[in-house]
């Protein structure tokens, strides 16, 4: 049975007294979309302390995704959709990566060290994994299997956000789609963008499949035959809330068109 709480936690909590690493927003939503936003949260559970990091590097994109959850949360309420979201930052393992990647714990973030990640052992790793990765992603395959057995979800689209410059390179795009071997969605969301000509609209930019940023859509569309979408938004853009509501507004049509061609 579907949950159809309007809001909830899910699955357990990552480290004693601590919330849980899954929360869900909207959970019956009637939307064929299902939204998730893994790198919603800088929030580090007390034992990481601050993995030696200041409260500057904490707020920076390093942490997580500044303005992701704001727009997917615009999002989930325009279009009445379901959103799961992560409560952890990104900082103790990145949940857009297989826990077994190297970088799945990241030890340099552009130009930042973190001293917290440095030469941890196996059995450190196994453990967020196990209390990190685990907990987050077998509560979207929960969700996910009973959507989709309802009939319910057509489409799995996640929320990020990218930092203007990264390493010195300028980045020209407002806003970027990220699709593998279905284009059907991504092909659909662009041509109603392009209807702004002041927009320019990066196909796989900043990133794509190959930079191993596909794995939650991975797991949780392709392998379902859901239509997969990555949106990347520049996050100077979105840091506020009235950039955020924007974003939101703009795409909610965009998506809610598409989705009905899926």
């Amino acid at each position: 049975m579907v949950h159809e709480s309007r809001a909830g936690s899910v699955g357990d909590a990552a480290f004693q007294g601590d919330e849980p690493v899954a929360r869900i927003e909207n959970a019956g939503g009637r939307s064929p979309i299902l939204l998730i936003c893994e790198h919603a949260s800088n929030r580090l559970p007390a034992r990481y302390g601050t993995l030696g990091l200041g409260p500057q590097e904490l707020q920076s994109h390093i942490a997580w995704d500044p303005g992701a959850l704001g727009v997917a949360m615009g999002l989930s309420r325009l279009l009445d959709a379901p959103l799961i979201h992560a409560t952890v930052s990104r900082l103790v393992l990145d949940l857009n990566r297989d826990p077994s990647a190297p970088d799945s714990i990241t030890v340099l973030s552009e130009h930042t060290e973190v001293p917290g990640n440095l030469n941890l052992d196996p059995t450190e790793r196994a453990r967020r994994a196990r209390e990190v990765y685990a907990p987050f992603h077998d509560a979207v395959d929960a969700f996910a299997d009973a959507r989709k057995a309802a009939g319910l979800t057509r489409s799995v689209i996640s929320i990020h956000s990218f930092t203007p410059v990264y390493r010195g390179v300028q980045r020209p795009w407002e806003i970027g789609l990220i699709f593998n071997n279905d284009a059907r969605y991504a092909r659909d969301v662009e041509a109603g963008l392009k209807r702004d000509p002041a927009l320019t609209v990066g196909m796989n930019e900043p990133y794509s499949p190959a930079d191993r940023v596909f794995h939650t859509l991975e797991r949780h569309a392709e392998r379902r035959g859901l239509a997969p979408l990555m949106i990347e938004i520049r996050n100077d853009l979105i840091r506020t809330e009235d950039g955020q509501a924007s974003w939101s507004n703009r795409l909610a049509p965009l998506l809610r068109e598409g989705a009905q061609t899926l």
